[in-house]
């Protein structure tokens, strides 16, 4: 466990240290004003931040991919991932390091955000009730952990970074598609539909904005977070038998 936290702050230490790291904070910070004042301070409209955590979700859909595109791949070109690997610890250690350090990056690129609902509440009359706005919070949290374990299982198939970020942004996109538009097709099979709108990521984003905090969506969240990172761990040891 001890190998795992310093990897992990290890990666956070790089990431802040990197120029792209402060530029995907600020960016995301950016953003998130933008879609805050045009979306949620809008004159007569309900004191209430759905709008941000359902348009911020989709923004995780470029950023959790530019994150972790460099997780493994970087260790993999410049190849310092074998001193690494020869060092008292597992792949696995290694790679739940890295992933961890993501998000622990990812929470904070969050909180600059978190000045967002107090200037809600402080315009706002009534003022918004706080379930609603920790259970946004917490489906930014799950969704951006599930698409960087996406991105971190690209980077450990490729030592190219850029290979890792359109790998996983396709991914996340025809999974969307596939959970989105196919689902509801006409020509679609009543199960197949079912089982690719239980896997639909932005529904399960969708209610927790609303304020709803089902521990089934929490679990998908979860379990699908371990699994890419189960799979990130199963590729680079491969590595080791080539």
């Amino acid at each position: 466990m001890r190998g795992v936290w310093a990897i992990a702050t290890r990666e956070v230490g790089s990431l802040l240290r990197l120029p792209v790291g402060w530029v995907v904070i600020a960016l995301f910070a950016f953003l998130s004003a933008v879609l805050f004042v045009n979306g949620t301070l809008a004159p007569g409209q309900p004191a209430t931040m759905r709008y941000f955590f359902s348009s911020a979700s989709w923004l995780m859909l470029a950023i959790a991919p530019a994150v972790s595109m460099r997780l493994v791949s970087e260790e993999l070109r410049s190849g310092t991932v074998e001193p690494l690997r020869t060092a008292p610890i597992s792949d696995a250690a290694v790679v739940w390091g890295k992933y961890l350090g993501a998000v622990a990056f990812l929470a904070l690129m969050l909180a600059p955000t978190l000045v967002l609902p107090v200037v809600l509440w402080g315009v706002s009359d009534p003022r918004p009730d706080p379930g609603p706005v920790f259970a946004g919070y917490l489906s930014l949290m799950l969704v951006g952990m599930l698409y960087l374990s996406v991105g971190l299982l690209a980077s450990s198939l490729t030592s190219s970074q850029t290979l890792a970020f359109l790998g996983a942004l396709m991914f996340l996109v025809l999974m969307m598609v596939l959970t989105g538009v196919v689902s509801q097709a006409q020509a679609t099979p009543g199960w197949l539909a079912r089982a690719l709108a239980a896997l639909s990521v932005q529904a399960r984003a969708r209610d927790m904005a609303k304020g709803v905090i089902d521990t089934g969506a929490v679990v998908f969240f979860l379990a699908g977070s371990g699994w890419f990172v189960l799979l990130a761990t199963a590729a680079l040891g491969s590595r080791r038998w080539r």
